[in-house]
């Protein structure tokens, strides 16, 4: 082994070994220390919009305007645009931990200092800087949890905790109805205080994040794999001990030459020249959420206050619900990202909230909306678009390599949402300050073509990341196999192939036929009739050999087969042992629930199939069916 100082190349099963934990107590600290940073996201997002317009009128301490609102929420998001692309680069660089820790206290410092607004130029100042510390926080935080949570869980675990903006946003509005109330508070000091909840609740965050590790994934590739170990074995023990079951074999070793400086350039190049569909695909998705959301979700309350007049101290109910819309959109959605697949969904959700924003302008247009339905529609925008506006972050944590990551999603965050987050608060606030409600229609539409174009986008350039390894998804720049591949030299696991026992090669040879058969047959059935519109997670072609020698795609497909293989082997051999069991006994002797949304009833389905187990009736299985055919090639109750 190395020292931390001394760089080499290693072989390392540690992503693997990560990927194939159930979910657990660790995963859930993950969550609660790092996913937290959407709630004060939200409740800054949100509590500009409920105080809003009780900060435009007079006696309010601060002598500011609806235009003023609008640019000060512009600023905001430049510091937010400014701070991912600094952080990012810095987290790549130095680690997640020490950035994210950093970034917090940053925004604890400028939210509390916000409160002592007293010019517009200081409200702008801090913003600005409170914006940094948020925009820090996207890079370090969303590349620390997908390197910490297991492929299988990751799309439905990184939906939630985006969607948790919401449960911020819910938090603000409803402090702000007290905060809010003269007979309580003076007209100048609620809304000041109101600022301070940021401070107060991320104070409460840092205690937590001093307790989450940090990533493994970046320690191995920075030459310190001694503690990346470390780390591992720490979380598999914590994992049993609370489990009181042993963990299954990890999956494929991977090779890396590690390096403690990567230049920019190198990054820049990977993003434009390897991946330049993924590349436009990210800035799409960003620019078509960010418009739309910081268009409206700044600007809500004055659009309530100034065309539907609705008092200023009532703005707060009209956000706590809207924020419920918004949060309950990812955590009912969310599930079906890994299961009906990444493109349907990311898709889906950018159309569906694109069509329904339409009807919203043309309606406002007609004058024909009261407060309630002009909010009902809202709400059910944004129930759409919040699921897709948390799949963009998704996205592109997922489909870039482990070394560029958290740059990665600085770099889309910040041009994305420098170009639609900027100029959708700028924009709408001068609309809504022009009185015109044919303006304000237009900004929805505008909104409306911007998610469109990122659901056109999905379409064309989506990528099937649903279930899969992020190695697998994007190879590391470290990882030797791509570099061996590129001077046709053997890769180190095809030298290793070369050591193994001839009884090991003989069974992993048969394994091969398994699955190149099961594939065959279910790309024939992927081609028939109506199937091939089917949404779902996807096959793709595979041969043996894959693993470790060819392209992200096919690597991809053959480390899933190969998992489906492993899986179909444990139902057969405990059917076997066993003899027939219901099906929910057989989940739990084989641990099924911990191997992803959907996949037991996938596996138990090919089971069937390929007459390695038998459907009794009754939703009971026996061990080693007929000939398939019987069936008609179907799992009868399957």
């Amino acid at each position: 082994m190395t020292t931390p100082h001394e760089l080499s190349t290693v072989t390392t099963k540690v992503p693997a070994r990560l990927d194939r934990l159930p979910w657990s107590r660790f995963h859930s600290r993950i969550v609660i220390g790092l996913g937290t940073v959407w709630i004060l996201d939200g409740l800054e997002v949100t509590i500009v919009g409920a105080v809003a317009s009780r900060m435009t009128e007079p006696g309010s301490g601060i002598s500011i305007t609806s235009a003023d609102i609008g640019t000060a929420a512009a600023i905001y998001v430049a510091g937010a645009c400014f701070g991912a692309l600094l952080f990012g680069r810095l987290t790549d660089r130095y680690g997640r931990k020490k950035l994210f820790m950093l970034t917090l206290g940053i925004y604890i410092l400028a939210t509390v200092a916000t409160a002592f607004s007293q010019e517009a130029w200081y409200l702008f100042l801090f913003r600005f800087l409170t914006g940094m510390g948020i925009g820090g926080e996207y890079a370090a935080i969303n590349s620390a949890i997908d390197e910490l949570i297991p492929a299988r869980n990751r799309g439905q675990v990184d939906l939630a905790i985006n969607g948790s903006y919401w449960v911020g946003a819910a938090i603000g509005s409803l402090a702000a109805l007290a905060l809010l109330d003269t007979d309580l508070l003076s007209a100048d000091l609620g809304w000041r205080l109101a600022f301070g909840l940021g401070g107060i609740l991320g104070l409460g965050i840092m205690v937590v994040r001093r307790h989450v590790p940090e990533s493994p994934r970046w320690l191995f590739i920075h030459g310190r794999e001694e503690e990346a170990e470390r780390i591992v074995e720490q979380i598999e023990a914590e994992v049993r001990e609370e489990t009181s079951q042993d963990l299954p074999e990890p999956g494929e070793a991977i090779t890396v030459r590690q390096r403690d400086v990567i230049p920019f350039t190198e990054i820049a190049r990977v993003a434009i020249k390897r991946y330049p569909r993924r590349a436009v695909l990210g800035l799409a998705l960003f620019v078509g959420q960010a418009f739309l959301y910081n268009a409206i979700v700044f600007d809500l309350g004055t659009i309530l206050s100034g065309f539907f007049d609705v008092e200023s101290g009532s703005v707060p109910y009209f956000m706590a619900i809207f924020a419920v819309a918004n949060f309950l959109g990812p955590l009912l959605l969310g599930r079906l990202f890994d299961t009906v697949g990444r493109i349907p969904m990311i898709a889906g959700t950018y159309f569906g909230s694109a069509a329904v924003a339409v009807v919203l302008a043309i309606l406002l247009i007609n004058g024909s909306l009261t407060a309630w339905w002009f909010f009902l529609l809202v709400s059910l925008t944004f129930f759409v678009a919040s699921a897709g506006a948390s799949s963009a972050y998704l996205t592109v944590s997922e489909v870039f390599p482990m070394e560029t990551r958290a740059l990665s999603i600085s770099l889309f965050f910040a041009v994305g949402t420098g170009v639609g987050g900027i100029t959708g608060p700028l924009l709408f606030g001068h609309f809504i300050h022009s009185g015109d409600a044919a303006l304000v229609a237009l900004g929805f539409i505008i909104g409306a073509v911007a998610m469109a174009l990122g659901g056109l986008a999905e379409v064309f350039f989506g990528v099937r990341a649903e279930q899969q390894s992020l190695e697998n998804i994007a190879l590391p720049l470290t990882a030797e196999e791509a570099e061996a591949d590129a001077r046709n030299e053997p890769s180190p696991q095809s030298l290793r192939e070369r050591g193994r026992p001839e009884e090991v090669r003989r069974a992993e040879r048969e394994r091969d036929l398994r699955v190149a058969e099961r594939t065959a047959r279910r790309r024939e059935r992927e081609r028939a009739g109506v199937n091939r519109y089917r949404p779902g997670t996807g096959s793709s072609f595979y041969s043996p050999g894959m693993v470790g020698t060819a392209g992200t795609s096919s690597r991809s497909a053959a480390m899933a087969e190969r998992r489906l293989d492993e899986e179909i082997e444990q139902v057969a051999r405990t059917l076997a042992e066993r003899g027939p069991t219901s099906r929910e006994e057989l989940e739990q002797a084989v641990g099924g629930r911990s191997w992803g949304p959907g996949r037991f009833r996938r596996t138990l389905r090919e089971a069937v199939r390929e007459a390695r187990a038998k459907h009794l009736g009754d939703d009971t299985y026996g061990p080693r069916g007929p000939d398939p055919a019987e069936h008609g090639g179907r799992a009868p109750g399957g």
